[in-house]
């Protein structure tokens, strides 16, 4: 059986390539990429690499020929990301591939505010609605996204967010990456939607004193509105579009949280892998002694 993954050069991406590698037949993986030279390493140990590039739909098709299996992981351009998972669906299907795994997020339906829900939800659409088996992966927030938040709130003592009082269950980027490889080795996954978590929910107010006994500094959480939080992020900085857009983008994330979207806790790590999911403090161990 053959097994295409796209997005080749991201960490996502080639860490499943190597988790699938374990125990698969180099000659039955495709990684496809927009840059195949960031990934001569793994062509040099066996494995077919593509260039495939979302933004170019005519180089998809010949991406995935051969393939059985297809890891769509989401694209990054989030305002044209819907139009490009439609035309890899079409072109997954023209190619002959009988079952994709699309990377979504938790709860995309609408209404959900966070800025990456309404293109996984149309990916999703599009997806169970097309002729292909299909399995979704809903990831949670990763945990080392946590890193240089904590990191900042070390630094201020002040851990600044609009999450409220919602929690989320961060999961690490590695047990994304085994998820995903379990799922495209295992049978049985057809038709199914899998929310991949962390196995704990934090709060900020817990998020604050989990960085604080890490970091050996005290800090506390201070919650503000959605209007204040972006502020607060852009600071002097307001004529710099990109901080701000990267600004809105988090507290879409924060709103997403407060209102109950992120708050989703389960084994399917366990499940899906053999062994629990790591800790967020293990993910957040270069804390100490920082």
């Amino acid at each position: 059986m053959k097994i295409a993954i796209t997005g080749g050069s991201g960490q996502l991406a080639r860490r499943v390539a190597e988790l699938v590698l374990a125990r698969a037949v180099p000659d039955d993986v495709i990684l496809t990429t927009r840059t195949p030279a960031a990934l001569v390493s793994l062509a040099e140990r066996g494995i077919t690499v593509r260039q495939a590039d979302f933004a170019a739909p005519d180089t998809l098709r010949a991406a995935f020929a051969g393939a059985e299996r297809l890891l769509l992981v989401s694209a990054t351009d989030l305002e044209r990301r819907t139009a490009q998972h439609r035309a890899a669906l079409e072109a997954a299907e023209a190619a002959g591939v009988r079952h994709v795994i699309y990377t979504s997020g938790l709860k995309p339906a609408p209404p959900n505010p966070a800025v990456v829900a309404p293109s996984h939800f149309a990916t999703e659409q599009a997806l169970m609605q097309s002729g292909l088996e299909w399995t979704v992966l809903r990831n949670s927030l990763y945990a080392e996204y946590q890193l240089p938040e904590a990191e900042a709130a070390l630094k201020t003592g002040v851990l600044v967010h609009n999450r409220g009082s919602g929690a989320v269950a961060y999961v690490a980027r590695e047990d994304c990456a085994a998820a995903a490889a379990a799922v495209l080795l295992q049978s049985g996954h057809g038709h199914t939607v899998y929310d991949i978590t962390g196995g704990e929910a934090y709060t900020a107010d817990e998020l604050a004193a989990l960085y604080s006994r890490l970091g050996g500094k005290p800090v506390r959480a201070r919650a503000l509105e959605d209007a204040e939080l972006v502020a607060t992020l852009v600071g002097d900085a307001t004529g710099d579009n990109h901080l701000r857009y990267g600004a809105e983008l988090v507290a879409s994330f924060g709103r997403s949280i407060r209102e109950g979207y992120m708050d989703s806790c389960t084994d399917a790590v366990a499940k899906l892998t053999g062994r629990a999911p790591r800790t967020l403090e293990e993910v957040l161990a270069p804390l100490r002694g920082g």
